[in-house]
Order: structure tokens, then C-alpha cells, then sequence
């Protein structure tokens, strides 16, 4: 272990009381307590905020699986769908336990074999898997080829943005995106945010680039990992060691905390009473407890 990541691990530990010194120094601080579909898609992430969630229309060229109409695919998809819905059931009973309410709908999960299919889904390059507006969560080929290890984490991870937007709207912007990403994170166990370390995460942090998860998100301005000077790998590993804090810290009030979120109480509102003192202490707490 390097003499840097020594001095932060973002690793969880038990959580202990607060020792008087490390009171009075948080007191002195002042902290207080493609195509036709890529349109039908910007429309939809214009129609995101609504009240209702819109349903998308199935995509071109997918039928249901015979014996799981959650699972959609083409004609080459046969394997990987069925590989998708053995794992479904217990990812979905995962998301539902930690999210602590169960799906309004049952999810849509598409599955592309091929890369043809994935482009037609979402022409951005890059993506492993994806939540679209309208309820559309698509799986890559990646998946069932050179990264299957990961499709049980990462159908994790999707499945709890889908969770949370059934509710609130598509990624909605009256939550943070570090919340969004580290909440799908805790859901995966940390899938999402394998390709950073803690290492490599603390060494961002130690430097300066860190998530200000005080910093609230409004529809016309998202705080992405760009705007904090880390890669989107730092950036969800941060996210997601945030919230395994916040879960260690206070179970009962990790749990009250998101059903009021998800029941459509106001972030900040929803925090403050679950944990009873703001976003800016539990992050330097978080800092503290990382030491």
C-alpha cells in the first residue's frame, strides 16, 4: 500500500462515533447541520420531467423472448436473452431491496447481440448498457462477449436508474447525477465503477478533483465528472463509496432517506431528515472517515 492511498481509503469500515477533537474541528469548519429513433428520443428526454413517465414504443426489429416478455431481442439474440432472464429475477429482487419499493411496472430489458442492433438503440459510442426515456434499457453485445463478467453488475446498475425513473422521470435533474450513479453503483456492487480504483479515486481526491456533493443539479446545468477535472471512472467510484457511507453511517436512515426521495420529497429536504445535518458535514465526515 502506497503512502498516498494510506492517507485515503475509500474502502468500507465500521462506522464509530465522532471523537470530541474531531467534533470541535467539524464545528470550527462552520459547517451547517439512430434516426427516426434518436428523435423520438430527444423528444422523450424533453418530455422527462413530466409527472408521468412516458412508455416508448417497442424499437424496430425486437420480439419478446417466449418465455420472459421482460427480455426483447433479434433474431441473433436468442442465447444472450436467455442468459439475461436467468439472472433477471434476482437482479430485479436486489434493486427492490435496497431501493426498498418495489418496480411500478416491470422492466423492458433489450438485448442486442450485434452491433448494428446496439446503434439502432443509441448511435453515442462508448456505452455498455443504457437507460433510455421512455423505460428502454438495452444490454451491448460487449456483454455477452468480452465483458460477461460484468452483465450481472451492470444489469444491476441499470436496472436501479430504470427503478428510480419509473418514479421520478428519466435521470431526473431534482437529483444530482452523483446520486444517480452512486446509488445504481451501491445497487451493482460497485459495477459501473470497476475501471477506477480506490487508489485512483483517493489520488484524485487528494489532488483537488472531487465530486462537491453540496453541488445540486438543476435542468439547465448537470454537475458531470468533467465539470469536477476526473474521469467518469473516478467519478463513479466516488459517487459509489459516498453512498456505501452514507448506508454504513445510518441503515434505518440510509432507508428512510430514499423512500422520501422516491415517494417525491425534495433531495436536500430528504437528506437533511434522515440524517439530521446537511450534504456539506456528511462530506467532510465522509472525508474524515476515508483518513
Amino acid at each position: 500500500m502506497s503512502p498516498r492511498f494510506s492517507r485515503c481509503d475509500l474502502r468500507p469500515r465500521p462506522i464509530a462515533p465522532l471523537s470530541r477533537n474531531t467534533a470541535q474541528l467539524l464545528d470550527k469548519k462552520g459547517i451547517a447541520g439512430g434516426f427516426t429513433a434518436t428523435i423520438l428520443i430527444l423528444l422523450a428526454l424533453f418530455l422527462s420531467g413530466c409527472a408521468t413517465p412516458r412508455i416508448a414504443p417497442i424499437p424496430e426489429g425486437f420480439t419478446p423472448l417466449g418465455h420472459d416478455a421482460r427480455i426483447w431481442r433479434q433474431t441473433d439474440g436468442d442465447a444472450y436473452a436467455k442468459e439475461v432472464s436467468a439472472l433477471l429475477d434476482r437482479v430485479i429482487a436486489k434493486v427492490e431491496a435496497v431501493h426498498g419499493l418495489p418496480f411500478l411496472r416491470p422492466p423492458r430489458v433489450f438485448v442486442c447481440a450485434g452491433k448494428p442492433c446496439f446503434r439502432q438503440l443509441i448511435a453515442t459510442p462508448g456505452y455498455t448498457a443504457v437507460v433510455l426515456p421512455g423505460e428502454i434499457l438495452a444490454l451491448s453485445p460487449r456483454l455477452e462477449m468480452e465483458e460477461n463478467e460484468r452483465l450481472p453488475t451492470i444489469l444491476a446498475h441499470e436496472l436501479s436508474h430504470l427503478h428510480l425513473g419509473q418514479r421520478l422521470g428519466h435521470y431526473t435533474a431534482d437529483i444530482p447525477i452523483w446520486f444517480h450513479e452512486g446509488l445504481a453503483s451501491l445497487v451493482g456492487d460497485g459495477g459501473g465503477a470497476e475501471y477506477s480504483s480506490d487508489e485512483d479515486a483517493c489520488n484524485a481526491w487528494d489532488s483537488g478533483r472531487r465530486i462537491d456533493f453540496a453541488q445540486l443539479d438543476t435542468p439547465a446545468r448537470r454537475y458531470r465528472a468533467a465539470d469536477f477535472k476526473m474521469s467518469i471512472h473516478q467519478f463513479y467510484r466516488q459517487a459509489w463509496r459516498f453512498m456505501q457511507y452514507l448506508q454504513r453511517r445510518d441503515p434505518e436512515g440510509f432507508a428512510d432517506m430514499l423512500y422520501a426521495i422516491q415517494s417525491g420529497t425534495e433531495f436536500v429536504e430528504a437528506v437533511t431528515a434522515a440524517y439530521h445535518t446537511g450534504l456539506e458535514q456528511l462530506s467532510l465526515e465522509f472525508e474524515f472517515d476515508s483518513r
